[in-house]
């Protein structure tokens, strides 16, 4: 894979495919407070390109920042990493 010019990358859950080239997908973050030391989590929507349509919900799938492609999409889809149960 070539270098990309050090683009953040992430790895998260396909929750949303109904739309055409385009899913929903929600990274999740553990972390812990800084005052109560709790762990906490959080979650994070990000919205995705997908040329092929190929991935589904479910499926664990790494995604890349990319230009913006509308007024939501901002990341694109890498690699699917697992199928989900589907």
């Amino acid at each position: 894979m070539m270098e990309r010019n050090k683009r953040k990358a992430k790895v998260g859950i396909v929750i949303k495919d109904k739309m055409d080239k385009t899913r929903v997908v929600e990274v999740a973050r553990v972390y812990r407070h800084k005052t109560y030391d709790k762990v906490m989590r959080r979650s994070t929507k990000f919205y995705v390109h997908d040329e092929k349509n190929e991935s589904h919900i479910g499926d664990k799938v790494s995604i890349m920042e990319t230009r913006p492609l509308s007024r939501l999409k901002r990341w694109g889809l890498v690699a699917i990493l697992e199928k989900g149960q589907n």
